[in-house]
């Protein structure tokens, strides 16, 4: 059955290969992007033309773009079956050297924006007792990484809101899932896109040269790793596409989709929610 949905961050990197590939099977794909008149013109062009898209004006940011936006598309359309989270901010640097008007700004969007989207469909999916949101998280997604703490930290309270969402929402047929994508040669991954790094000049300096040589190494591997696992950013696309082709009642919760971990993060995927399941059982609640 041919869906509606919704995909934030459309106008690079995720969100345009899954606003393509959902074109292509023939679903309707309502494309939300910031500057669709301004800077991102030219591609907001280019996914309108495409069979079954819809080009809307979408700021994660902000309150009243995100509610415009949603009460425009249901009212066009009358539902949303589906919710892609794509939209999103990466980050590096040491973690003492960020002000917290930089660790806001990936929270604002990384966390707050996923609510917000949350907040503005679910009273039509609720209504209907059905609905899918798929949030796009982060390879980790239960342990962080030295220089990546505060994006990590705001895709953590992403995966708290999906995890938390799941067990709040399952009476009325909506269903959530977190991707764990992994490094892809996205845009955010390859410089194109700025991220929201660590801004402190004077504590970046304190730190040294030991600091940056272990942020080098481990970016060197990240890539590296990357470029020898020929990384595809078209399998998050159909990742998107397959959990929304799944029977409902079928999809997980935790979907990982990264080629470099070699079955590390299904495992841990895996015994984490086992030892969830223990815990809570010791504490007789039944989730």
């Amino acid at each position: 059955m041919k869906k509606i949905v919704l995909v934030t961050g459309t106008s690079t990197g995720f969100g345009k290969l899954i606003t393509q590939t959902l074109s292509k099977e023939g679903h309707t794909v309502i494309a939300a992007m910031r500057g669709v008149n301004d800077k991102n013109q030219a591609v907001a062009r280019e996914l309108a033309a495409l069979p079954g898209v819809d080009v809307v004006e979408l700021d994660v940011t902000s309150d009243t773009s995100v509610q415009e936006a949603f009460a425009k598309s249901l009212a066009k359309y009358g539902h949303i079956d589906v919710l892609v989270n794509n939209a999103g901010l990466a980050g590096f640097g040491v973690t003492e050297a960020y002000t917290l008007d930089q660790v806001r700004r990936l929270f604002e969007v990384n966390f707050y924006g996923v609510l917000r989207t949350y907040n503005a469909v679910l009273p039509s999916m609720r209504a209907r007792k059905d609905g899918l949101i798929i949030n796009l998280s982060t390879g980790a997604s239960g342990f962080t990484l030295p220089f990546m703490v505060p994006y990590m930290a705001s895709k953590f309270a992403m995966e708290a809101l999906t995890e938390g969402f799941q067990h709040e929402l399952k009476d009325y047929g909506i269903e959530n899932v977190s991707i764990q994508s992994g490094v892809y040669p996205t845009e955010m991954n390859t410089g194109v896109k700025p991220g929201v790094n660590a801004d402190k000049e004077d504590i970046i300096a304190a730190y040294g040269s030991v600091a940056v040589d272990t942020f080098n190494a481990m970016g060197t591997a990240l890539f590296g790793k990357m470029a020898e696992f020929k990384m595809d950013p078209q399998t998050i696309a159909d990742g998107v596409l397959e959990l929304i082709n799944k029977e409902k009642g079928t999809r997980p919760l935790r979907f990982p989709l990264d080629a470099v971990a070699q079955g590390t993060d299904h495992e841990f995927v895996k015994s984490r929610a086992e030892i969830k399941d223990r815990w809570a059982k010791q504490y007789g609640f039944n989730l």
